[in-house]
């Protein structure tokens, strides 16, 4: 049994090779689109049937051309820099949905969701693009893939655990203890992790939207205020604290902009 687990810990590391074509780095993914897509997209479905989604409006048709803007920068990114048909399986859809939470989120495939509660955050286009560009990346990088890998990982660190240690004392100190060490040595910095990626395509492709990067630190100052101050400790918290996220996007703001450069565009909303 301890042999069988152990290869199938080594097989799921060596099959979750896949590339982030906008970090060039390995990331963790062993479910393919053909898995993950139609299950998010069935999710997504019932979510909108549950709830109210707000069309026709000003702000609704916001929500849908700056989500179409962000995805066309995306694919012109991805087809210039050598990943043509990356998003081939992709079904790009945006609604804006009746509800005070002052979120955003987007399910793996391109199906994204704005809480008409963000809106007097992101007050103008370019402050939904700031969003809407970390949402879309979310869905570019895979990270929710990624995070059900995790996730499979972390179960099989407490199956084999659970089968390696004899001793009742010392297996009940490992279960008592390796979901919260677990958690937060491993799972919570994977997701911030992805959340400042997220931040860091985002920013990258607003500005080749034609949307000015320099919103984005603007929109955390106004997140920040909003929140009251009220926050975990970053290291016990999914997100990077908003301060990380202000010093992060104001450094990396000039840089999306010679990005957008490259593909023509010089001035932004």
């Amino acid at each position: 049994m301890k042999k069988l687990i152990l290869t199938m810990a080594i097989f799921l590391a060596v099959v979750a090779c896949k590339t982030n074509p906008f970090t060039g780095k390995s990331t963790l993914n062993f479910y393919p689109n053909s898995q993950v897509f139609p299950m998010a997209f069935a999710e997504y479905d019932q979510f909108l049937g549950a709830n109210k989604v707000v069309t026709g409006t000003a702000e609704a048709k916001m929500i849908t051309n700056v989500g179409q803007r962000i995805a066309s920068a995306a694919e012109r990114w991805l087809d210039a820099n050598g990943h043509p048909g990356y998003l081939k399986d992709y079904q790009w859809e945006y609604n804006l949905v009746n509800d005070k939470t002052v979120n955003a989120w987007c399910m793996p495939g391109g199906k994204i969701v704005f809480y008409t509660g963000i809106l007097p955050i992101t007050q103008t286009e370019t402050g939904v693009a700031v969003v809407m560009g970390h949402e879309v990346a979310h869905a570019l990088a895979d990270h929710g893939a990624q995070r059900m890998s995790a996730s499979t990982l972390q179960q099989v660190g407490a199956v084999a655990g659970n089968v390696a240690i004899k001793d009742e004392k010392l297996l009940n100190a490992f279960n008592s203890s390796y979901g919260v060490v677990s958690t937060v040595a491993g799972m919570l910095p994977f997701s911030r992790g992805h959340e400042t990626e997220a931040d860091r395509i985002g920013l990258q492709i607003m500005a080749i939207a034609g949307y000015n990067p320099e919103e984005a630190a603007q929109l955390w100052r106004r997140m920040k205020a909003n929140s009251g101050g009220q926050a975990p400790p970053e290291f016990l918290s999914t997100h990077p604290s908003n301060d990380t996220r202000i010093n992060n996007l104001t450094a990396w703001a000039p840089a999306a902009k010679q990005e957008a450069a490259k593909f023509g565009v010089t001035s932004f909303k």
